[in-house]
């Protein structure tokens, strides 16, 4: 009798696949997004629950699992992360992203306006872009027109290294990101850390549809956790930076996972 613990890659392997081309047709129009933060003995039995309901996965370049390297930009002063602490109703964010499957890479412009509402922008560039966009003329032009801060105002401030798993529902009305082996690396003071075996999960739904995910999460008793990536990676990374009103969310990561967070 075969008593090994299941891994990710072994539950994912029951779940039926969705391809890149049948995402594109699904359309949240009337989107919610909740994140939530749980480990990865705990995501096995949510993916174990999420087969038996009819979810399916999506399969890029033969694989469930894809490896992101995502770089952030910012101002000298970091001024993109102090709007989000600070709580600024209307902020942005500025990163370059390669998937590193494909090797494909974007710029993207992420902006949040005053009623919470999130509205991402991108351009495809060359890899050699990923560091220094700054030759890229389809890069500027991203940024001149969508971006409030412009291209020379900017620098690369935290580099965040991640797996992502991504489930759509049966009925097609919520899809969800997770996001497993969250690495940082601070680009000006070469400072890393990791969220160890720390689990984010980004649930986009129907806000007309009840959600089958969120019961699912409830019976595993994980919990909406609102997280941003670079800020706590920054916050873990630059002792410098005003930051108490993240340093709660990393005690929240830590008693989640029951481990210290480490920084090299």
């Amino acid at each position: 009798m075969n008593t090994s613990p299941k891994t990710l890659e072994s539950v994912l392997d029951t779940i039926s696949p969705i391809l890149l081309g049948e995402m594109d047709s699904i359309k949240l129009m009337n989107r919610i997004d909740t994140k939530f933060l749980t480990t990865e003995a705990t995501l096995v039995h949510v993916l174990e629950d999420a087969a038996a309901r009819g979810y399916r996965a999506l399969e890029t370049e033969g694989t469930r699992i894809s490896a992101y390297d995502t770089l952030y930009y910012d101002t000298p002063g970091l001024q993109m992360f102090l709007d989000h602490h600070n709580r600024r109703l209307v902020r942005q964010k500025v990163r370059t992203r390669t998937y590193m499957g494909s090797g494909q890479t974007f710029l993207e412009i992420k902006r949040k306006n005053n009623h919470g509402r999130t509205k991402k922008k991108r351009t495809e560039i060359p890899p050699a872009g990923f560091r220094d966009f700054s030759a890229e003329p389809a890069a500027r032009q991203l940024l001149e027109k969508y971006s409030a801060i412009p291209a020379e105002a900017l620098s690369p401030a935290l580099e965040t290294l991640f797996r992502r798993i991504t489930l759509v529902n049966a009925a097609r009305t919520e899809r969800l990101t997770i996001d497993t082996g969250l690495r940082f690396r601070n680009a000006r003071n070469g400072r890393e850390a990791s969220l160890q075996d720390a689990v984010i999960i980004e649930l986009k739904q129907d806000g007309r549809a009840a959600s089958e995910m969120k019961d699912i999460l409830l019976d595993h008793r994980v919990k909406p956790a609102r997280l941003s990536k670079y800020c706590i990676g920054t916050t873990l990374t630059d002792g410098a930076v005003k930051s108490n009103r993240f340093k709660p969310k990393v005690r929240m990561i830590e008693k989640t996972i029951d481990k210290k967070l480490n920084v090299i």
